[in-house]
């Protein structure tokens, strides 16, 4: 794990411009023991969709991350492929969240009011971008397919429910359409004029409505691959 932290600190350093220095990773061996020490968690697993909720493993706060233990994460995983991956990859998704928080220039810095509006406005942005950079979109097709049969029509861009398991994909496709590098630089910002406005402009001035369709083709794209 501490080996795949190190890779993503060098891979993600050639997309963002924030290095982190003296992170400690704490494990724990329960959900329980997880939820004491960040009574966050269980209010953002009840805000979260039921098909991602396996997948919020971990916290990231300012100086440590707190996540489970890898035996406590392989008993986490369902038998669908992809599902042990994806939560192989928590602690690279919770360092890679904590370098884009660090480099978007528009996030106020300190905690408050004004941050927490800010992160569940633009909560698949800051989470997609996390789970796009540190690889677990690329698993995450069986989930989403249980989100799209279970959950309704998801709104665009995606709300705080869908944010871990459907922001990754308006990433994943901004990163097809105009690179990779492009993706980063718009995890980098938060337009004065809310996400609708920033999409318009991360998608070369497209419509909102011709990037929307965009996007539910590439779901269905996905959804259909297996």
């Amino acid at each position: 794990m501490l080996h795949s932290l190190e890779l993503a600190r060098e891979q993600l350093a050639d997309y963002f411009p924030v290095k982190l220095e003296e992170l400690t990773v704490v494990l724990h061996r329960s959900t329980t023991s997880l939820s004491l020490a960040r009574p966050v968690v269980p209010l953002a697993w009840f805000a979260t969709a039921p098909a991602a909720r396996r997948y919020l493993a971990g916290w990231a706060s300012r100086h440590e991350l707190h996540m489970l233990d890898p035996a406590a994460l392989d008993g986490r995983a369902s038998g669908v492929p992809g599902s042990r991956e994806m939560l192989e990859l928590t602690a690279t998704a919770l360092y890679a969240r904590r370098v884009i928080t660090e480099s978007n220039r528009d996030l106020p810095r300190r905690s408050g009011p004004g941050r927490l509006r800010a992160e569940l406005r633009w909560a698949w942005l800051l989470e997609g971008a996390a789970r796009w950079f540190a690889g677990q979109t690329e698993y995450a097709r069986p989930a989403i397919v249980r989100r799209l049969r279970e959950g309704g029509r998801p709104s665009f861009p995606p709300g705080v429910r869908d944010a871990v398991l459907l922001g990754g994909t308006v990433i994943d496709l901004l990163a097809q359409e105009q690179g990779e590098r492009a993706a980063a630089a718009f995890a980098c910002r938060l337009d004065r004029d809310g996400p609708r406005r920033a999409l318009v402009d991360a998608f070369d001035g497209r419509p909102i409505v011709r990037t929307e369709e965009a996007w539910r083709t590439h779901l269905n794209r996905l959804v259909a691959a297996g």
